[in-house]
């Protein structure tokens, strides 16, 4: 077997989707009628999953690995050689698709601005690190920090769906089981996936 996720890397994975999930029961339940006390709820899953994220990112600049997930001129050779549908001209990827690239990217985007319209919405609720303040910023500065929150957020309930779907589908269950037991298969590999770009990711 071809070691594709380590257990530390799937953990992070499965924690982070864990917080993502309870941010997005917590944040639209309440706006569709589902009363309950959710906002301590949601602020400490928001604080959890940036901690998670902070050391996910420490992991991978520790492992110098932070350009294999970075969509880039490669990539776009890859896309290239498949639009041109002429199999034997088939560019392979390393480690990572250029459509799981772009999805990690999108990810990333959401969810730091997200997290960062979090963090200042924080500033409005009582927390045990300090009173809340109504006034930091004028009421159309709180406006666009609420729409990006909620664009951004409502953005990711589409991206995960798609994450969902297409990992789901039978072609894709390797990569579903990589992310649950960690290895592909050496014929997966070969078949979808350039062996030396791989070892370099």
């Amino acid at each position: 077997m071809v070691l594709r996720h380590r257990l530390p890397d799937r953990l992070l994975h499965w924690s982070t989707a864990v917080c993502i999930f309870i941010l997005l029961g917590t944040g639209l339940l309440p706006i569709v009628g589902l009363r309950f006390e959710w906002v301590t709820i949601h602020w400490i899953a928001g604080l959890v999953m940036f901690l998670l994220i902070g050391l996910h990112i420490f992991r991978v600049v520790l492992r110098n690995r932070m350009l294999g997930i970075w969509f880039g001129m490669k990539d776009l050779r890859i896309v290239r050689s498949y639009l041109s549908k002429a199999s034997a001209s088939m560019l392979k990827p390393g480690k990572y698709s250029p459509a799981q690239k772009l999805m990690h990217l999108g990810v990333t985007l959401l969810t730091m601005t997200t997290i960062l319209t979090g963090f200042l919405m924080m500033v409005r609720i009582d927390t045990p690190f300090w009173e809340r303040n109504i006034y930091l910023f004028s009421d159309e500065v709180w406006g666009v920090i609420y729409v990006l929150h909620g664009l951004a957020s409502l953005c990711l309930v589409t991206t995960i769906m798609l994450h969902i779907y297409f990992s789901l589908r039978p072609e894709k269950w390797m990569y579903l089981r990589s992310m649950l037991k960690g290895w592909v298969t050496p014929d997966e590999l070969e078949k979808l996936h350039n062996k030396e770009e791989w070892a370099g990711d």
